[in-house]
């Protein structure tokens, strides 16, 4: 194995560069929503005017009122935005349960199905690191999602998603029950939510064990970060770059930090209120039953559909709703 010795205060100081441009264009964006539509109100108010004297105006009116309804009700919902890092973008990572082939293929789904809602919804969607399964499938994955409170809409996922279905692997198509955890974070921005010391972080360099081709099976471009404090260690080998991995790892591993960071108060919150947090694999939130009925429900919410086929193609708007709603006026 080959060590790393340059210091990473290049990768910590440009991330940091990154993340207040980013701060800046979300405040821009907010001030910039409400504005357009104080915009649409002044020419509604315009229009009614008009209308007095020309009433063929009238069908225009009740469209543009319509869209400011609209408006408005996607602003309620996103009054569900309470918390501190909603606005920011999401890294969403995926990790197949025991059981092999089986949750590795859902794992597989679920990729899919986070992809295809990103692709109905215009947000930018990037596979940061990906790890196959042996025969199909795969193991885990790590994937940005980039764009307008894509934390605050995705934060709905995170838990335990169960999938129960007859088995396409099975030579006896037996009735299979698999697992696969989903794990949301926000995006973090170097030393401002985490602050990594260059001497806390060990950085080792090896060759790639996954599929990729020549170049990376000969190289050494694949990346371990390891931060010696927590002992969190972040993999990235998706890229041909050394350099493209390392940046990549480290933004998993200031996520990962933070993510962190939040659990710690979120239990400090819970002891204080004589609550208990069940974390990890314990915390089953959704079920995906194929066989012998379908039918998706969170088990949060109580919220269920039995159009399996949409909310695997990415129809999850109905989920993440009752979520968001469950949530306002609650705890952030």
């Amino acid at each position: 194995m080959e060590k790393e010795s340059a210091q990473p205060d290049f990768w910590l100081d440009q991330a940091k560069a990154q993340g207040i441009m980013r701060r800046l264009a979300e405040q821009k964006k907010l001030v910039q929503s409400w504005r357009e539509l104080e915009k649409k109100l002044a020419d509604i108010a315009e229009l009614t005017s008009l209308a007095q004297e020309d009433t063929s105006l009238w069908a225009e009116i009740q469209s543009e009122v319509g869209g400011v309804a609209s408006r408005l009700d996607e602003l309620e919902l996103e009054a569900a935005f309470t918390g501190e890092y909603d606005a920011r973008n999401a890294i969403l990572a995926l990790h197949a349960g025991a059981g092999g082939i089986e949750s590795q293929d859902w794992a597989e789904m679920l990729l899919r199905m986070y992809l295809r809602w990103a692709e109905r919804h215009g947000y930018k969607a990037d596979i940061l690191d990906i790890s196959p399964g042996e025969e199909a499938g795969v193991k885990s994955a790590v994937i940005e999602f980039s764009g307008d409170y894509a934390c605050g809409y995705l934060k709905s996922e995170h838990g335990v998603h169960r999938l129960v279905r007859l088995s396409p692997f099975d030579a006896d198509h037996a009735r299979h029950t698999s697992f696969v955890l989903v794990e949301v974070m926000p995006e973090a921005e170097a030393d401002v939510d985490v602050n990594i010391e260059p001497d806390d972080l060990k950085v080792d360099v090896f060759r790639s064990s996954g599929p990729g081709g020549q170049h990376m099976q000969k190289t050494s471009s694949a990346v371990r970060l390891t931060h010696l404090p927590t002992g969190l260690v972040v993999t990235c080998q998706s890229e041909r770059s050394q350099h493209q991995n390392k940046e990549i790892a480290l933004k998993i591993l200031q996520s990962r930090l933070l993510e962190l960071e939040l659990a710690k108060r979120a239990e400090e919150r819970a002891r204080l209120k004589g609550k208990r947090i069940t974390a990890g694999w314990g915390n089953q939130i959704r079920s995906y039953v194929l066989h012998p009925y379908k039918m998706v429900k969170d088990h949060r919410t109580n919220y269920q559909t039995s159009e399996t086929d949409a909310v695997l193609d990415g129809e999850l708007d109905g989920f993440i709703t009752a979520y968001l709603r469950s949530k306002v006026g609650g705890e952030k």
